[in-house]
């Protein structure tokens, strides 16, 4: 019997949608579900309420005493998150972009575009399984001048209650946001039990740290990290800006009920920089909230350093400093100080970067898979 080809196959499906007996899918119109503001749900991953947009990252107040250049970056949702619970048979989002940002070396979809997970109910399925599941990312608008975005994430789902988190953009910022469910549906800022409230992590760093160069938002190292230890891991991500400002240390002290620091500036810091201000920096943290651990990650020696013989020497010599500044504050005092070496911090094949510098997902995975056991042992998630 002969073997009925692909494309005869292909023929007959789109003859049968054609006459009736196999109907196509009529995809949901976002603009007939009810639109439900996140600010009524709950927001997670944000060290600060009195911020100068719902969604922005710094203290309004930090506005006129950082540089202009850090304050574009904290206008940028990266970490930002919703998190709510529905029995919506549909999920969709509706919301507006601050800035219409772009880049040449990353995806629109984690520049501004904004990811569903869904939270799955049972057994673990393999190590380390956090229950969290991605279910859907939109595609954002292309254009700079178009910042309003909807897209209806997923539809045909039971009308079951289930704990969903919606991860906002990486490197643009969000003016308002609407979770867009069925008429009628219920919908609640989900239970506490999961991304715990009581679980509180400050990352501070440069462009890496804020995401650079996901292809989506919950790919930032970061969210691995909260999805992982079900904790709030709040992104001071900077582009360009993780310079160890003392004004950054200071407000960084000021969040409440946190639980460890983790440092990672070294890629934006000169070698002088490092050997000046590191122990300042830390130091404010350490006489300002005694009580939390802090980790000191040491910069990423880039794929191409171990073939360029100035940045061969350059990179671990920033690093040197960065220890030397640890091992004094730690012989000054020897609790809550823990020091990290970026030993395959990016992967063991170089393949973990998109331009030899930012990190692809495979770096972003990698990165997470190296910290999160280290913050796990010192908090005893």
């Amino acid at each position: 019997m002969e073997k009925t080809s692909v494309k005869s196959v292909l023929v007959t499906l789109v003859a049968l949608v054609v006459a009736g007996i196999m109907p196509a899918r009529a995809d949901r119109d976002i603009n007939t579900m009810q639109a439900v503001n996140a600010l009524d749900l709950r927001i997670i991953n944000k060290g600060w309420d009195e911020t100068s947009g719902p969604y922005t990252r710094l203290p309004a107040e930090m506005k006129d005493s950082v540089r202009s250049t850090l304050w574009d970056c904290a206008v940028c949702s990266a970490g930002v998150g919703v998190r709510f619970a529905t029995n919506s048979t549909a999920v969709g989002v509706k919301y507006k972009l601050l800035k219409g940002f772009s880049m040449p070396h990353m995806a629109f979809t984690g520049i501004k575009g904004t990811d569903l997970y869904i939270h799955h109910d049972g057994e673990p399925q393999f190590e380390g399984d956090s229950g969290w599941r991605h279910v859907n990312t939109n595609r954002p608008a292309m254009t700079a001048d178009r910042k309003d975005n909807d897209k209806v994430y997923v539809e045909n789902m039971d009308s079951t209650m289930k704990e969903f988190m919606i991860y906002l953009p990486l490197y643009d910022g969000v003016e308002e946001l609407y979770v867009m469910i069925d008429s009628g549906a219920v919908i609640t800022p989900g239970s506490e039990e999961l991304i715990l409230p009581t679980r509180r992590i400050v990352a501070y760093g440069t462009s890496i740290l804020q995401g650079g160069c996901a292809s989506r938002a919950g790919m930032a190292s970061t969210n691995m990290i909260s999805r992982s230890l079900n904790a709030e891991v709040i992104n001071l991500g900077f582009s360009g800006e993780g310079k160890m400002d003392f004004e950054m240390a200071r407000a960084m002290a000021s969040i409440k009920d946190v639980d460890l620091y983790l440092l990672d500036p070294v890629p934006n810091c000169t070698q002088m920089m490092l050997d000046t201000i590191t122990y300042d920096f830390v130091k404010i943290l350490r006489t300002l909230r005694p009580e939390v651990p802090i980790v000191m990650l040491e910069g990423p020696i880039y794929p191409y350093a171990r073939y360029d013989s100035f940045f061969n020497s350059y990179l671990p010599a920033k690093n040197r400093e960065f220890r030397k500044n640890y091992e004094l504050l730690k012989a000054e005092n020897p609790e809550n100080l823990y020091y990290v070496d970026s030993v395959n911090l990016d992967g063991v094949e170089d393949d973990g970067t998109v331009d030899g510098i930012h990190l692809t997902d495979l770096g972003f995975k990698y990165y997470a898979d190296k910290l999160t056991p280290i913050i796990r042992e010192i908090l005893g998630y």
